[in-house]
């Protein structure tokens, strides 16, 4: 039996994941599919705040099963940050390439890299909130490597790999990731909740 889910993103890489991720009995859709073309609001102080907000955006406007999730690349030298202004870090419009030079320019000189991806997923089913959460660790390199992903995904390496997510087939990235994490977690909830 098959599930329609509205994934609330315009993100068509975060869609693609997802859907690679999700098995085939779930039919994902972005909020195009619903004739939304609004940009959805993010402005949570954590990520679980966006996560929320995102999804109760499209929720009450279309009724509709749906969930939504907030990343954020967490470095340990820094604070945390980018965290959950990770999107954006180097202000606005988003611009991953900036995004990417004003980290590894934030970590010239620092030894401690590492850092860690972090989801947090929030799914309204049936007017009820659940949230789910991936974690990946790994370490901040010197410079880009690979062409593949997006995101901070060239200068990202996890624990246990020698290569970027960049650099990592997709299948073996949507394995191991924060977000296939999170996703895991939202699939096994779903499989208990047909």
């Amino acid at each position: 039996m098959s599930r329609k889910l509205v994934f609330a993103t315009h993100n068509a890489h975060k869609v693609d994941e997802v859907r690679a991720i999700l098995p085939a009995s779930v039919e994902l859709v972005g909020p195009a599919a619903l004739g939304c073309h609004d940009e959805i609001p993010e402005t949570g102080k954590t990520l679980r705040d966006n996560a929320l907000q995102k999804v109760q955006y499209i929720h009450d406007r279309f009724g509709v099963d749906c969930f939504a999730d907030d990343t954020g690349l967490e470095v340990e030298a820094l604070d945390g940050a980018p965290g959950v202004y990770s999107a954006r870090y180097a202000g606005e419009p988003a611009d991953f390439a900036k995004n990417r030079a004003k980290l590894l320019a934030a970590l010239t000189g620092i030894s401690n890299r590492r850092a860690q991806f972090r989801t947090v997923v929030s799914l309204i089913l049936n007017d009820k909130t659940y949230f789910f959460e991936g974690i990946v660790t790994g370490r901040i390199i010197a410079e880009e490597r690979g062409v593949g992903g997006f995101g901070y995904d060239s200068v990202f390496v996890p624990d246990g790999y020698d290569k970027t997510f960049a650099e990592l087939p997709a299948a073996v990235k949507n394995s191991i990731s924060h977000r296939a994490r999170a996703m895991e977690q939202l699939n096994n909830f779903l499989a208990q909740h047909p």
